[in-house]
């Protein structure tokens, strides 16, 4: 694999020389940005263009998770700004602004789409991973997080601060803060204490006039906004202020695994009956993914089960074996642990892994992937699993797998209108679908097979509509050209994100950003804007 992505850098080095256009305000967009006083740091060091290759093109990688976008368009991308005080920022969006160019703001990379480093017309990226401050106020239980900070960078410094402290957000140490919290952001501790957004009371941001607004002077529809409505519409978040929640000093994790000949399929229709009305301090996740069989070359259906309870194994046995007793739980399954290893649980990490791995940043893309969500609010029939299980594996040679993430406790308490987030109550799971590949060839047969999964999931999903989950961002359920955003189109995947809440999102747009200058292929046009 690191042979394939070497040879990919070398061509990307390549195409440089081959790239040497003229791009529309390039010259004006960079002189303006030279010319901002930054009494902080200049900003010269931390603007890139194609005219260094090497550090254009690290700069670029080094914040793009997925393979499929891992060669920029040198056509359209005019320098990526490594921003790190407020007066970049502010830089960065005044002279995109007056020179007609579209930013990109990337907090941590891991856009499923890329939107927020890839456009067909002339572009800049805002990256944010410099401003990754974190500060903890324990007696008030609460945190400021820089947009470039990543989970991972979060968690150590809340445990570090407090033991029985934590925040509920999501299972991956390299997402970024920004990103991640903007688009209503979850984890494990969803059932108990909801979503990131839910814990938010304070934001900083820089509009579309390059003004620096806290929540006070934003005004009350901005942050509700923000909070769920992905904050690249609206303008660039610089750190938000969160609330953290109570935390055990121990908790308890398992991962038990049933095959096909283990009864996986009846375990799994059992999971759906249960897990959403489990004890809130208990998550369990299902996860099916494609395995190897017991003959050579033969493919299966494995299910594993994941869970975290706020308490100790014993009682978590208990109540396993009476609300799932087809899983079979055993006291030697589970595992008893502090909130922060069990972040490396999650992330599938050996028992004893030290936890200074969660301040790594990896430095390239590892594969391409393509993910897509749906929401389940009724039992899926066994019959409806075999055939969602058949279109797993007719997707060949990849890594594939469906994440069950279940809903209830607490998530069932708050108002679909709360925030932008609209998926509450009524929704048995989430679902997650993941395929990943590492040979380029493979890309166009992988999506389509991605898409035949998807039609045979929706007989048994949401709709009218068919809803889906911001944050694992998928253009096939519409989108609009780079350049422009149209309501007609942004009805169509923002009703699927928002819901009943996409018409307010588009009022507080057409308030705070009439012009439309913050955009991308799925971002949220102003109300009074039809074309």
């Amino acid at each position: 694999m690191k042979e394939a992505l070497s040879v990919l850098c070398l061509a990307l080095l390549v195409s440089v020389s081959e790239a040497a256009v003229t791009k529309p305000g390039i010259g004006e967009f960079l002189g303006c940005l030279r010319s901002w006083p930054s009494p902080e740091s200049p900003i010269t060091d931390d603007i890139f263009t194609a005219d260094n290759t090497t550090t254009f093109l690290s700069s670029y990688l080094a914040y793009t998770k997925n393979t499929r976008f891992a060669s920029p368009n040198y056509q359209t991308l005019m320098a990526i700004v490594t921003a790190k005080n407020l007066s970049h920022i502010q830089a960065t969006v005044v002279c995109a602004k007056s020179n007609g160019v579209q930013i990109r703001i990337r907090s941590g990379g891991h856009d499923y789409e890329g939107l927020s480093y890839i456009s067909s017309v002339p572009f800049v990226i805002l990256d944010l991973f410099n401003l990754r401050s974190i500060t903890v106020d324990v007696p008030s239980k609460q945190a400021w997080v820089q947009a470039g900070a990543t989970l991972g960078e979060l968690y150590t410094k809340i445990s570090e601060a407090g033991e029985t402290l934590a925040f509920p957000a999501g299972v991956c140490s390299t997402v970024g803060a920004g990103g991640h919290i903007s688009g209503g952001g979850y984890g494990n501790l969803m059932r108990k204490y909801g979503l990131t957004v839910d814990h938010v009371v304070d934001a900083l941001i820089v509009d579309v006039n390059g003004k620096l607004l806290n929540r006070s002077t934003m005004g009350e529809d901005l942050f509700w906004a923000i909070r769920g409505g992905g904050g690249g519409s609206f303008g660039v978040i610089l750190s938000w202020k969160i609330n953290l929640v109570d935390v055990p000093e121990i908790l308890t994790v398992f991962r038990v695994n049933k095959t096909l000949e283990q009864g996986g399929i009846d375990v799994l229709y059992k999971w759906q009956l249960v897990s959403s009305k489990l004890p809130e301090s208990l998550y369990v996740k299902a996860m099916s993914q494609v395995a190897n069989g017991t003959r050579s070359g033969e493919r299966t259906i494995a299910v594993l089960f994941y869970a975290q309870f706020l308490g100790g194994a014993n009682e978590l046995v208990s109540i396993m074996n009476q609300s799932l007793p087809e899983l079979g739980l055993k006291s030697q399954d589970c595992l008893e642990m502090s909130w922060l290893n069990s972040t490396l649980f999650w992330e599938d990490l050996p028992v004893g892994t030290p936890t200074s791995i969660l301040l790594d940043r990896p430095s390239k893309p590892e594969k391409f992937f393509k993910s897509k969500s749906d929401y389940v609010k009724k039992p899926i029939p066994k019959e409806g699993i075999e055939k969602l299980w058949n279109g797993m594996l007719k997707i060949n040679n990849n890594i594939v797998y469906m994440h069950w993430n279940p809903y209830g406790g607490v998530m069932d308490t708050i108002p679909a209108t709360a925030t932008p987030f609209p998926h509450r109550e009524g929704n048995l799971f989430k679902i997650q679908y993941y395929t990943a590949w590492f040979d380029a060839n493979a890309t166009k047969g992988s999506l389509d097979m991605m898409k035949e999964l998807y039609e045979v999931a929706e007989p048994y999903v949401s709709s009218n509509p068919r809803e889906a989950f911001l944050n694992y961002r998928d253009i096939d359920i519409g989108s609009n050209p780079s350049g422009e955003t149209t309501v007609d189109e942004a009805e169509i995947y923002g009703s699927k994100y928002f819901v009943g809440n996409l018409k307010r999102l588009m009022e507080v747009k057409a308030k705070y950003d009439p012009e439309n200058f913050f955009k991308n292929e799925q971002s949220i046009p102003p109300a009074r804007v039809k074309q």
